[in-house]
């Protein structure tokens, strides 16, 4: 008997398909989490009704961005807007896009997703805006919620210290006012970042809302908490904040809770830290109250 080669047809590797959308993830609204495919030849963003993708914001310029796609990539060029177009931070006139960047466009975020995994990193982007804030990246407020309210019941249950420290960028209104809401944007992402570097993985920092953000420090008493408001204020206030060549010095109040195997709520608890916060604006700003 005579063995015989079986020859089989190969098939050619499939090539998978790569494509590309923009989902937007800042600020809440109607649009928040909507995605924007990339499919044609050009897209351009703006306030005017004409464009692909419309933001009815005033920060927005008719024609603000143009998004170009090709077979070699996929390109953002600003469109002479009145306040720029961003890439991670980034002021640019034309710019390559790459999976996971951070596009701004006046004072809306969009994240670029491309590849051959789109509908899964989506995914994924949506539920990280259940949990982070999406110009900080700090936790938002319903996450801030439902951590406090687990760990003030485990500080309840084993006598167990929990500190709460709420912070307020001082004068806020005004720095927007005077530098513009794009500055504003910069600072709370800045401080956020500089804040975050000091958080340990059992802490938990979020945007509370505006220009509020709280710290969650479980196992700290008042000294620690209050040492470490200090340390948070001092940090703000050392380093001026620099944004498109401005120069811009920021303060922030603070207020301090502490409890120590109380039966307290999470809405009197919170309500503490802000009642010494508004005591520490009161007081002159740029201090620490607990």
């Amino acid at each position: 008997m005579v063995d015989k080669t079986r020859i089989t047809a190969v098939r050619p590797p499939q090539v998978e398909e790569r494509s590309a959308c923009l989902v937007r993830i800042y600020p809440a609204g109607g649009d928040l989490g909507r995605r924007f495919p990339l499919d044609g030849q050009s897209h351009t963003i703006g306030r005017g009704a004409d464009c692909d993708i419309v933001i009815d914001l005033d920060s927005v310029s008719r024609r603000h961005a143009r998004i170009d796609v090709a077979s070699k990539g996929i390109r953002v060029k600003d469109l002479d807007s009145t306040n720029g177009s961003y890439v991670n931070e980034v002021q640019v006139q034309s710019c390559e896009l790459s999976n996971g960047d951070l596009l701004q466009i006046g004072s809306v975020i969009f994240k670029f997703l491309s590849g051959g995994n789109v509908e899964s990193s989506y995914h994924e982007a949506i539920y990280r805006m259940t949990i982070f804030d999406g110009l900080t990246e700090a936790h938002n407020k319903r996450y801030f919620l439902e951590f406090l309210e687990r760990e003030l019941a485990r500080a309840v249950r084993y006598g167990r210290p929990l500190s709460l420290v709420l912070f307020d960028l001082d004068h806020f209104k005004q720095i927007n006012d005077t530098h513009g809401h794009l500055t504003g944007d910069h600072i709370l992402r800045e401080l956020a970042r500089r804040v975050r570097t000091r958080i340990r993985k059992e802490e938990l920092l979020a945007r509370y809302g505006g220009e509020e953000f709280v710290a969650v420090l479980p196992e700290a008493g008042h000294r620690g908490a209050m040492k470490f408001a200090e340390h948070l204020r001092r940090l703000v206030e050392g380093e001026p904040f620099e944004f498109e060549g401005e120069t811009v010095n920021v303060t922030v109040s603070v207020g301090v809770a502490t409890i120590h195997g109380d039966s307290l709520d999470v809405t009197e608890f919170i309500r503490n830290a802000d009642e010494n916060l508004y005591r520490a604006k009161r007081g002159g700003r740029n201090r620490v109250v607990g």
